[in-house]
């Protein structure tokens, strides 16, 4: 049986090229990066070369990227690093967890709050934000777009409205990365995160963009890496995978990788729509071309999700992160839908080497297993 994987936003695999480029550094090329030997001078090397990669992407300068474990790192970094008791802080209902728990932390550190809803489709009203602004507001963190529906946040617009309160601004770019230009200076952020597994990179790695002249304290101590912005020694295999994978996210934004997803993810949201009882949902707003999160009417979104396992493909409920709980979607139920409606909705996160032949072998599975699960959910009614 082929297998068919539209898990995208949880995780992606390595790319060949991506492989290739770590492979060196496993085992021939082994040394520490902050040693002064020849082994350490060739890790050193791969290290910033990496960094070059990323800066690209990011459109900075090197010496704003700090490398780190991923996303959650980064998100925890911006928030824990530049936040202090007295501060406000504003960020919204939908975003990421690595967010959400780091800013309920805050709340315990003397640290005010306000988290903005969304409009229905899941987009942030930029004039939103501008309202919570306050005083004593020292930062805005707003996720570039969003995991489960992968609508893109008007992120220029709230960095112009940022900087004319003069607050610090960081973007939860890690589903972004990849799929759309990352442009710091056009977004006008001073802090942005970034993880390699999301743009098929390794697991583990990831880096944080800061603006020249942003102070952040760093979440993690010890020695003098990173310019002292965050210690640990270099994982150099997995640096070297994350800027040879953003050096492939670029390309991709150029050759018309991202054109050809989104027509495959309007060409699988157009065969699911055929079905009755189904809703596209953030499908009114601009959005990442390879995501598309859909309810069921009558389905249980987790009994879904094995009954396609079981014939082959690979979708989720919502965020990997939240996997395994029985909350229903926080960012569903932030968009005004029921616990219900949003217990019934999966998303489907296509990746870049996805095929019209996948998306053609899971409409095919669906609808006999849509229609079977609500066979089973009306006898149970009866």
């Amino acid at each position: 049986m082929k297998r068919v994987y539209m898990d995208a936003n949880a995780t992606t695999p390595l790319l060949p090229e991506v492989v290739d480029a770590m492979h060196p550094y496993w085992m021939e090329q082994f040394g520490n990066a902050s040693s002064i030997h020849l082994h350490g001078q060739q890790a050193h090397k791969a290290v910033e070369a990496a960094r070059e990669q990323v800066a690209a992407l990011f459109g900075c300068r090197e010496a704003e990227v700090v490398f780190n474990s991923g996303g959650t790192e980064g998100d925890n970094t911006a928030i824990f690093g530049t936040l202090k008791p007295g501060d406000h802080f504003i960020t919204t209902s939908i975003e990421h967890s690595a967010v959400l728990r780091a800013a309920d932390r805050m709340t315990g550190h003397d640290v005010q709050v306000t988290f903005v809803n969304p409009e229905p489709t899941s987009w942030i009203n930029p004039e939103a934000i501008r309202a919570a602004i306050r005083p004593n507001t020292r930062l805005i963190s707003v996720m570039l777009a969003n995991n489960e529906t992968g609508v893109l946040q008007p992120v220029e617009e709230i960095g112009r409205i940022a900087a004319e309160a003069g607050v610090l601004f960081h973007i939860d770019a890690v589903q972004g990365a990849g799929k759309i230009s990352l442009q710091v200076e056009r977004f006008g952020c001073h802090l942005l995160s970034i993880s390699a597994h999301k743009m098929h990179g390794p697991k583990g790695v990831g880096a944080l963009y800061v603006r020249k002249d942003t102070h952040i304290d760093p979440l993690i101590v010890g020695g003098s890496h990173e310019h002292r912005r965050r210690a640990g020694t270099e994982n150099v295999p997995g640096l070297v995978g994350l800027g040879k994978a953003a050096e492939l996210a670029m390309h991709s934004l150029a050759d018309g990788t991202i054109d050809r997803l989104a027509i495959l993810r309007n060409r699988l949201e157009a065969g699911v729509l055929h079905m009755e009882g189904t809703h596209v949902h953030g499908g009114g707003a601009l959005r990442t071309a390879n995501t598309a999160n859909i309810g069921f009417d009558g389905v249980e979104g987790e009994a879904l999700v094995i009954a396609l396992d079981l014939k082959g493909i690979a979708v989720s409920g919502g965020s990997a992160c939240y996997s395994g709980t029985t909350r229903p979607s926080h960012v569903l139920m932030a968009m005004g839908l029921s616990e219900t409606e949003a217990r019934a909705s999966l998303r489907f996160s296509l990746m870049k080497t996805a095929t019209a032949e996948d998306v053609d072998q899971v409409l095919t599975v669906l609808p006999d297993a849509v229609a079977h699960l609500r066979e089973l959910s009306i006898a149970a009614a009866r």
